[in-house]
């Protein structure tokens, strides 16, 4: 792999831009030759095995409808086509969609539908939202703020943790990987004082290259999973959160409020992040504990950023506004309960996606300079958001809703509990759990959801289970997927830091996915339980 420079800590390149794209540039995965190959060989291969397995399995004389088999037929080569990425992963749902239309599976009006769903503008609106939190720094100014508490920046082990606890929050409410990506040159810059500190001191760890570093290893890693654990706090903190709450609650008939999600994911993530320090500390033990350097650092980039600037400010005042009104139907419910008129009233107004898009629309009136008519974000800044993932996510609720109306995934269902022996709640919660955790690992953790979530409900009904806990359970561990750089973008930003071998990450992620399983497995139905959800 070719290898990445460590940014030096004390020129102006250090602090970064506040322009995303830049800095995604700067961090872009550079693959081995090897690498690159194996690249080729299954987007090449992929290419024609999509077909011939939905052909193939059209083809079949299977004891199933027509449109269940048409509808599986289209769906195995769907998951083919995001497995190989032969295709753009967001283009191969597209085309499995129009697939579905062409032959008859469903009308096009119905098959469309979930496009106009409220889950559809609150993953816009929430876009919107961390476009401009990324645009003007915001994040930027916080992960300093949490690096220049007293303390923090003596102790490596305790800048880990730092940088772990910055990503967790700010992964709540933006996108992953433009956490990671905003995160890496600082942590990079940070590393460089690290390796600089050995060499003055004569460490025999100072004549490495700092990025093969045991607390390189560990800062990185850090970055890419604690991302993972932190968007499991909020239902926008990751992709596959509402298109699995999406799902759960049409065939439950279940609401889940966004202060319900973050009550039930608080302490699963607060525990998983201790489980991951833990394991990164422990099999990354940092070559030296004690450090100076950082706080200056930090300190004097802290300076440079200066006052928070009016568009800081106002996108401040639209985040909070949001987010607010987010929790605001949670809040009279603690109140007023659950069966009173005003909190009838309140819910029917504030629906989270028209709250998603009041508060991104705030982005577009709120003026840094009113003279020159100038606002917050502009459209072209907008049109910068992750369109693919939104036309994924908008696909994968098209496929989770056509397996249940189909009922498609009620026969997958009663023959997967029929084959395993999944008849009791925990059996499937740990079904859920693994068949996610497998899928992450080789395809994108949209599809993921999209796929394990449909075939648990009705397999939970078929075996008389509440299907929400399972359900649940099998939405957290889509977010799972460390043991490969190709398993989520963060996993990728950071290998091609160079500062983590691929023995590495394997090693560390197969430790976290097997204990972060088991935490779900553990945690997830007493936090429903708890939260009145899984009643």
């Amino acid at each position: 792999m070719t290898n990445t420079g460590i940014p030096h800590t004390t020129t102006d390149d250090d602090a970064g831009g506040d322009d995303s794209e830049s800095r995604t540039e700067q961090v872009r995965p550079e693959l081995s030759r090897g690498e690159e190959k194996f690249e080729r060989f299954r987007q090449t291969h992929g290419l024609w095995l999509a077909p011939v397995i939905a052909v193939g399995f059209a083809l079949l004389p299977l004891p199933l409808s027509t449109d269940q088999h048409m509808l599986a037929a289209v769906l195995l080569g769907v998951i083919t086509m995001w497995i190989t990425e032969a295709l753009p992963i967001p283009i191969s749902g597209l085309l499995g969609v129009a697939a579905i239309v062409l032959l008859g599976v469903a009308p096009v009006d119905e098959v469309l539908a979930p496009f106009g769903s409220s889950t559809i503008l609150t993953f816009v609106g929430a876009f919107i939202l961390a476009q401009a939190m990324l645009k003007h720094g915001l994040t930027r100014r916080f992960s300093f703020a949490v690096l220049g508490i007293p303390g923090v920046g003596r102790s490596t082990p305790r800048i880990i943790l730092a940088f772990g606890g910055i990503t967790c929050v700010l992964s709540a409410f933006v996108s992953n990987t433009a956490t990671v990506a905003m995160l890496l040159p600082t942590a990079l810059g940070i590393l460089g004082v690290i390796s600089r500190l050995l060499r003055e001191r004569g460490h025999p760890a100072g004549n490495i290259d700092p990025r093969h570093l045991r607390v390189g290893t560990a800062l990185m890693l850090m970055l890419a999973y604690g991302a993972s654990v932190g968007g499991l706090l909020t239902p926008v903190g990751a992709p596959p959160n509402l298109i699995g709450r999406a799902l759960i609650e049409e065939a439950t008939g279940t609401q889940i409020t966004f202060g319900q999600w973050t009550a039930m994911a608080l302490p699963i993530c607060t525990v998983m992040f201790v489980v991951l320090a833990a394991v990164l500390l422990l099999l990354n033990k940092p070559e030296v504990r004690r450090i100076s350097g950082v706080q200056e650092y930090v300190a004097r980039e802290r300076q440079r950023m200066g006052r928070l600037s009016r568009a800081e400010l106002n996108t401040l005042v639209a985040f909070s506004t949001t987010v607010l009104l987010w929790i605001t139907p949670s809040a009279f419910a603690l109140t007023t309960g659950t069966n009173s008129t005003l909190y009838d009233v309140i819910e029917g107004r504030l629906d989270e996606g028209v709250v998603a898009i009041i508060g991104a629309g705030l982005l577009f009136i709120l003026p840094t300079n009113w003279a020159r008519r100038e606002t917050t974000l502009t459209w072209q800044d907008a049109t910068n958001i992750d369109w693919g993932t939104i036309l994924l996510f908008g696909s994968g609720l098209i496929f989770g809703s056509l397996l249940q109306e189909t009922g498609l995934a009620e026969t997958i269902g009663v023959t997967a509990s029929d084959t395993f022996g999944v008849a009791t709640p925990f059996a499937l919660t740990v079904f859920a759990v693994a068949m996610a955790i497998l899928i992450s690992e080789t395809t994108s953790n949209t599809a993921s959801a999209a796929v394990v979530v449909p075939i648990i409900i009705p397999l939970a009904v078929a075996a008389g289970i509440n299907p929400l806990v399972p359900a649940l359970a099998g939405v957290f561990a889509a977010s799972f997927g460390f043991m490969f750089p190709v398993a989520t973008p963060q996993n990728a930003i950071v290998y091609g830091s160079g500062a983590v071998r691929i023995t590495q990450m394997i090693r560390c992620g197969l430790f976290f996915d097997v204990l972060g399983g088991l935490i779900i497995i553990a945690l997830v139905p007493t936090a429903a339980a708890l939260l009145g959800v899984a009643s």
